[in-house]
């Protein structure tokens, strides 16, 4: 009976997360195919990655630019089965698909012809559709596949391989467009790629908070009674020894968003000026007291 009920919640919460990753990447197909043909295709503006290489591509040659996102992408597909796994894959070519059939059959108006809102908000249209993709557990610019692969070949960062890759795409919109035309190609890509990092991290980002202190009781009620936010507490041993002791001590480790940086350091230098505080930036968090608010 039991072996049931977990099944069928099981079912339920799969349901749940199918309808929930399917809103994600059909609004981030819209959004990108909106970018792309009411801002950037028709002022023969670029991006950077896989979609920047298939505006380049559709500006050179007489292919449609719904076929060259497909055909550009294939390679970062393959790449993906491998690198990332079958259930990735198919998400992100179902995504892939989505964009290229919306930009082959509906009609987005040209908005404006004003180079800098074409930059900015063909990059932000842009940027929250590839978002919503990768929120939805696909993507729609096979890019960073590529750069999660060569990362693995090669020994370097992720970052330094997607600016390589980028800047390649740059210098050839420069020679075969205009230098014009990819310095605010270039503005285009910032600003996607900031509205991408808003969309995939949220509004609030999380703060880990570590604590060392002599007040670590008083500390761990003020961050529970003012903060409204959970506190995990190690038993620690100093590594510096004196008189041939090591300190034994408490370690509290929380977790916040920035806007509640200053509360929490205020709050701890009335407590405990000498503290000493570590705090390291999040990309998610989940569960826990994360959420709640003592109002």
């Amino acid at each position: 009976m039991k072996n049931q009920e977990n099944r069928s919640q099981s079912k339920s919460i799969g349901t749940k997360l199918m309808i929930k990753d399917s809103f994600f990447i059909i609004s981030g197909i819209f959004s990108a195919a909106f970018g792309l043909e009411s801002f950037l295709f028709p002022n023969r503006f670029i991006d950077g990655g896989a979609t920047g290489i298939s505006l380049l591509f559709a500006e050179v040659t007489d292919m449609p630019l719904s076929l060259l996102i497909i055909l550009v992408n294939i390679p970062f597909l393959v790449i993906g089965l491998r690198v990332i796994g079958r259930t990735f894959t198919i998400k992100a070519s179902l995504a892939i698909l989505g964009l290229a059939l919306v930009l082959a059959t509906v009609n987005f108006p040209e908005i404006t012809q004003d180079k800098l809102l074409v930059a900015v908000f063909g990059g932000f249209f842009l940027g929250a559709g590839i978002g919503l993709s990768i929120r939805g557990g696909g993507v729609l610019d096979g890019t960073e596949v590529l750069a999660i692969f060569l990362s693995r070949k090669m020994g370097s960062t992720i970052g330094d391989v997607i600016v390589l890759i980028n800047l390649i795409i740059f210098l050839a919109a420069a020679y075969l467009l205009s230098i014009e035309t990819a310095l605010y190609s270039m503005l285009t890509y910032l600003a996607a790629s900031k509205t991408l990092d808003f969309v995939v991290e949220g509004i609030e980002e999380y703060t880990g908070v570590t604590i060392i202190s002599n007040y670590s009781e008083e500390i761990r009620q003020m961050i529970i009674e003012k903060l409204g936010r959970g506190v995990t507490i190690y038993n620690a041993k100093g590594g510096f020894r004196q008189n041939g002791i090591h300190n034994h001590y408490e370690v509290l480790y929380t977790v916040i968003t920035r806007l509640e940086i200053r509360k929490l350091n205020i709050e701890i230098t009335k407590i405990d000026s000498k503290a000493f505080v570590v705090m390291n930036k999040l990309n998610d968090t989940r569960g826990g007291m994360i959420k709640k608010r003592i109002l």
